[in-house]
């Protein structure tokens, strides 16, 4: 396994929509486990592909508690069927976009269906935090970043912040 680069704002490659994944095998399987180690090590809950150069429609989590075991999941070509009417607002953050937060309405529930890490069909119905995640990993693969709800100005801002934080290192 192997900790990849996370891709930052600007960078014009996050506003990529990402392409489906056409076969599960032991090299899509081989980068999803790379982009679990690249997302505990930065450290996060969640990564996109695409935030790592790669644009498939593939994303991983894990949302498991600091003390909890770790619990992976992965999902392939993943598509929310449903959304809640009721919203959640949550203080999101990204790794793309890293010390930058800012408070972002979701949708409190939705349904999806995706492809497991062995390529089979599965379907969920997600609340919380989960909804929250899955509804920000999948920005990503319609080349959506959190910090593109936010007014043009602090979305300005908040690149600004983050291309100074990557020229100092």
């Amino acid at each position: 396994m192997a900790i990849l680069p996370i891709i930052t704002v600007p960078d014009p490659i996050l506003k990529t929509v990402s392409a489906p994944v056409e076969v599960v095998d032991d090299d899509l399987r081989a980068l999803m486990d790379d982009m679990l180690e690249t997302m505990y090590a930065a450290p996060g809950i969640g990564l996109a592909a695409i935030q790592v150069g790669k644009p498939l429609r593939l994303l991983v989590m894990d949302l498991a508690e600091e003390d909890a075991d770790p619990d992976p999941q992965y999902y392939i070509n993943p598509q929310i069927t449903w959304t809640s009417d009721e919203l959640t607002t949550y203080n999101e953050g990204c790794l793309s976009v890293p010390e930058q937060y800012a408070d972002i309405d979701r949708p409190s529930e939705c349904k999806l269906t995706y492809l497991d890490y062995d390529g089979k069909e599965q379907a969920l119905h997600a609340t919380g935090l989960f909804a929250t995640c899955i509804q920000h990993e999948m920005d990503h693969l319609n080349g959506i970043v959190f910090i593109d709800y936010l007014s043009t100005l602090k979305k300005n801002m908040a690149v600004r912040k983050v291309k100074k934080l990557v020229k100092e290192g």
